[in-house]
């Protein structure tokens, strides 16, 4: 029996106002503090539950953020080693992925479970072997300078068992009459990957750098571990910086325009390759 128009209009209707109401709860925070941040303090404990600010702080909040510590920095920190590690990444995971999704190798048969394997492993089991070589390679001292902070930041993510296995997805639905062809004209295994692989790969692309963009911009435990001078602080750990040197515990205005500050550069990253998203997961399970 078919369905009548209208039963399909009544259920498109009930999905749209659930992903509405699923939107607004998941908002619901992020209004919030914005909205905390433009209060002044009294206004924050004395105006009751009403989001609406009644006396405006914005200018006292925002300007303790500039001054009071040096929250840009923390903010260029972020971006410089979120920015190298994804470029790391690439560099290496590119090249991985298309020798295991094009390249006929004895060794391919046990490194594809070896990623998948890599997956499963928790992100914070090799804390300790990695700071005890970072330790012996002088990369974690007072004197390691902005080299050091930063090399420690960045080179223990350079290699993502993720992004090779994403790619390689998607390498591998790239027509191999392609390769031959890109082969015969003459070029290199190195030239395919750059000019003819990746390009055909960028919704994966993308959207595997909005993920590592991401997690490495939220990450706390790795940089307070390695980082010896805040001057190379990333932006959760200037955060706490903030709250320790100047707001304390209980001056919420300043510390949700900090966290204001630190969440808009993921939105906006988001919603720059949101489009992306979708088209660079859909291969992910073929």
């Amino acid at each position: 029996m078919a369905r009548r128009p209208d039963q399909g209009r009544g259920s498109a209707i009930l999905r749209h106002a659930v992903l509405a109401l699923a939107t607004l709860v998941f908002c619901i925070p992020f209004i919030w503090m914005l909205l905390t941040s433009f209060k002044s303090r009294p206004d924050i404990f004395n105006g009751g539950i009403d989001p609406w600010p009644r006396q405006w702080g914005i200018v006292e909040n925002y300007s303790r953020i500039l001054f009071d510590v040096p929250m840009p920095r923390y903010l260029l920190n972020g971006a410089i080693v979120c920015l190298g590690i994804m470029a790391l990444q690439i560099l290496v995971a590119a090249p991985v992925a298309y020798a295991l999704a094009k390249l006929k190798f004895r060794a391919a048969r046990w490194l594809l479970p070896l990623i998948v394997v890599a997956l499963a492993i928790p992100a914070f089991l090799p804390t300790l072997p990695l700071y005890l070589a970072f330790r012996l390679t002088g990369l974690i001292s007072s004197s390691s300078g902005a080299f050091g902070n930063y090399a420690a930041l960045i080179l223990p993510f350079s290699i993502s068992a993720f992004g090779v296995f994403l790619l390689r997805q998607h390498f591998k639905s790239v027509p191999d009459e392609l390769v031959h062809a890109a082969r015969l004209d003459g070029m290199s295994d190195w030239s395919i990957v750059w000019r003819v692989m990746v390009p055909h790969a960028r919704p994966a692309i993308v959207a595997f750098c909005i993920f590592s963009v991401v997690a490495h911009w939220n990450d706390l435990f790795w940089p307070l571990i390695v980082i010896s001078d805040n001057t190379y602080a990333t932006p959760p750990i200037g955060i706490i910086a903030f709250v320790n040197e100047s707001v304390g515990g209980g001056d919420y205005g300043p510390l949700m325009a900090a966290a204001t500050a630190v969440t808009l550069p993921i939105i906006a990253v988001y919603l720059l390759g949101q489009r992306f998203m979708a088209d660079g997961m859909a291969l992910m399970g073929k």
